[in-house]
């Protein structure tokens, strides 16, 4: 099902077509399968790198495609229609990246910048720990100063390519209180670093989570990222972006979901007529069209405020939590729609529902977001 786009070049307009066709060719034939035998899609993401997919926000400079955020996101979008998982793995490796490239030395972008924006190291973002996930102050994973460096020792959790990925924007204690966290350009492979089993999860399946174990691990001291003790700043500065990659991707999902529930409701019939000539389920369709419709508009006005250079910490936030609850509903209405057919394997919509509920939860839960939003209201 098509989304009449309103982009702002004809630039934008041939890499959003130049997307649906990678997408389609690459992404669509291989999703049922990787995701239901929960396979790692070898070698995916070198091919998204090598047609510039994984830089797009970022500077020219070092191999980006310099893209507003508004375009990449409308890019995240299109890849979660056709494999949530993959968009997902996307959004994360861009917010593993943005340390690096906005707070690294030059010397540090010459070293590695070019390499990540061309997915020649693929990213994974290391900030919550078993018992730390919305409290980021209480991180307890430290790095304790020596002469020629860095030594990491602690467990970290939920790290999306957790033990496929080549670095993670690692955060970790260098200091007591909210501003004795550090951020470190860490390797994907060091001595000390192991990783636990893969997270059995509802969904999102072919992308492994899983916990990772510092255990005495020794980083150069070029590894560290900004200086030490703004480990936190470049965290939310972060994350405010990355929100906005999983509103893009919920709504991708839920834009999915639409367009199987519309297309199954246009071919089954019941009482002499296709059941989407029924009021009553024509009705919902409408409401869920509306719910992505919806999700999009608020995302998309909060990336093109960070296109500006103006404040959207809470315009992040809204998005976040308007985009993700628009994809639980509409999904999970689009299972009502194929109704005992929605239930089994043999549609996608089943399958859409189950990552659906991640959606709520990563990024800052929901009610991280409203949390957010009521603060700043009343400032």
């Amino acid at each position: 099902m098509p989304v009449d786009r309103l982009l702002p070049t004809q630039e934008a307009e041939d890499l959003l077509t130049l997307v649906r066709d990678i997408a389609d060719k690459e992404l669509t034939p291989r999703v049922e399968e990787h995701e239901r035998n929960e396979s790692y899609p070898q070698g995916l993401f070198k091919l998204l790198g090598d047609v510039g997919l994984l830089g797009l926000p970022y500077p020219e400079d070092f191999g980006g495609a310099n893209q507003p955020y508004e375009v990449y996101l409308q890019v995240l979008e299109e890849l979660a229609a056709r494999w949530a998982a993959v968009a997902v793995a996307v959004s994360v490796h861009t917010l593993a990246a943005f340390p690096l490239l906005n707070f690294g030395t030059s010397d540090q972008c010459q070293r590695w910048a070019e390499d990540v924006l061309s997915g020649q190291l693929i990213g994974g973002y290391s900030l919550s720990e078993p018992h730390a996930g919305s409290d980021t102050a209480a991180l307890t994973c430290r790095a304790e100063r020596e002469q020629d460096g860095y030594r990491i020792s602690g467990a970290k959790a939920w790290i999306t390519h957790g033990g496929k990925a080549d670095f993670y924007a690692l955060f970790a204690r260098t200091g007591p209180g909210s501003d004795g966290i550090s951020c470190f350009f860490a390797p994907g492979q060091a001595d000390g670093l192991t990783f636990g089993r893969p997270e059995e999860k509802m969904g999102l399946h072919a992308i492994p989570t899983t916990t990772a174990f510092w255990d005495s691990t020794h980083l150069a001291p070029h590894r560290l990222v900004g200086r030490e003790g703004q480990g936190l700043q470049i965290a939310f500065s972060a994350l405010d972006s990355g929100r906005l990659g999983i509103a893009a991707c919920a709504t991708g999902l839920a834009q999915a979901a639409l367009g199987a529930a519309v297309a199954y409701a246009q071919e089954r019939t019941a009482f002499g007529r296709r059941i989407i000539d029924h009021q009553g389920l024509g009705f919902l369709l409408a409401d869920m069209a509306a719910a992505v419709d919806s999700a999009r508009a608020t995302y998309l006005d909060a990336a093109r405020r960070r296109d500006q250079g103006r404040p959207y910490s809470r315009q992040a936030s809204v998005a976040k939590l308007i985009a993700t609850d628009a994809a639980m509903k509409v999904t999970t209405d689009a299972v009502q729609v194929f109704g005992g057919y929605g239930y089994t394997r043999d549609y996608p919509v089943e399958r859409y529902m189950r990552e659906a509920k991640i959606m709520q939860i990563f990024e800052g839960t929901n009610q991280i977001q409203r949390l957010v939003i009521s603060r700043q209201l009343a400032r």
